[in-house]
């Protein structure tokens, strides 16, 4: 873990709540027609989003350090990684559902809100863990090996809604319709008031983002305990999640080492994690980002490489 632990003021924790909710009441105003988002205009967003980030690095250089810097972009860098497995999860569950192109956004919009208040949570229950329980990084680590582990051997995630837990016990609690009723969460049919198949969607895609919550936080916890550089970090990336599906959603299964990239970082944040409690203690942070940027570089050029070679055969 990181020793970017200054102390940030509360008017610093406001201010950045401030600077987000601006941020996504932009978005909502730039899409509230429910049009198709293009290509041209995600790569736009996704610039915006990615600019943001990344100043927002410089304004930790200045108030608190390098260190502390370094630390909120390797999080950042590595949360940004992690949400490409997101994308492909949404982009099976949108297929599943059946969502209407023009509704994707919203649902991811209102998908990022969701993830942001549950990492917030996950962030304090985590850093407030390894400050108390010695053991607890040990656990955490192994977990993150684990998970590194199973995401190099699967092969599509199982993200079957019939036999999500959360989503079986909304349908049997709350009232369904079977369709969509335009973008709309929740109709009134009969005098009754019902949920719609968005709003289902809705409910899938924030339950099995629970799971990469958890898998992403114990990561960057890896990085740095310091629970403003993890929660910024995490934001910032978190909030560019809904302009990367539209990019990246139709060319996931043309990176195909990325997911072993993922994997081996997912590995060493693990292994980081135990490390530091024993005589080798903490990594250097410049080792931590050197690791994150070198890995998705060599993935994502192996990816690319691999995909032109197949398609120059003949045949290919």
């Amino acid at each position: 873990m990181s020793d970017a632990t200054a102390a940030v003021p509360f008017w610093a924790w406001a201010a950045v709540g401030a600077v987000i909710a601006v941020l996504l009441a932009v978005d909502v105003l730039a899409h509230r027609d429910n049009h198709v988002i293009g290509l041209r205009e995600a790569l736009l967003w996704s610039a915006v989003w990615i600019c943001a980030g990344l100043l927002f690095g410089l304004v930790v250089w200045l108030g608190l350090g390098g260190d502390s810097a370094i630390a909120y972009y390797s999080g950042y860098l590595l949360e940004k990684a992690l949400s490409v497995d997101n994308v492909f999860v949404f982009a099976l569950l949108f297929g599943y559902f059946r969502v209407p192109a023009g509704y994707q956004h919203k649902v991811l919009f209102w998908g990022v809100v969701g993830a942001l208040v549950f990492r917030l949570l996950f962030i304090f229950a985590g850093a407030e863990l390894l400050e108390r329980l010695t053991w607890a990084a040990y656990v955490l680590g192994a977990f993150l090996i684990w998970t590194g582990w199973r995401l190099a051997v699967r092969g599509e995630p199982d993200v079957d809604p019939e036999r999500n837990p959360v989503v079986r016990l909304f349908r049997r609690v709350v009232p369904t319709e079977a369709r969509y009723h335009g973008d709309r969460f929740t109709v009134r049919v009969a005098g009754r008031r019902k949920a719609t198949l968005l709003l289902v969607t809705l409910i899938a895609i924030e339950a099995t983002d629970v799971v990469f919550a958890i898998d992403s936080v114990a990561a960057i916890l890896a990085i740095t305990t310091n629970t403003f550089l993890v929660w910024t970090a995490t934001a910032f990336a978190v909030l560019g999640l809904r302009s990367l599906y539209f990019c990246l959603a139709g060319l996931l299964r043309h990176f195909g080492y990325l997911r072993y990239g993922l994997a081996l970082l997912l590995a060493f944040a693990g292994l980081k994690l135990i490390l530091a409690e024993t005589p080798v203690g903490k990594l250097p942070i410049w080792l931590t980002l050197a690791v994150v940027v070198l890995t998705l570089t060599v993935s994502i050029g192996a990816s690319i490489l691999t995909a032109r070679f197949a398609a120059r055969r003949p045949g290919g």
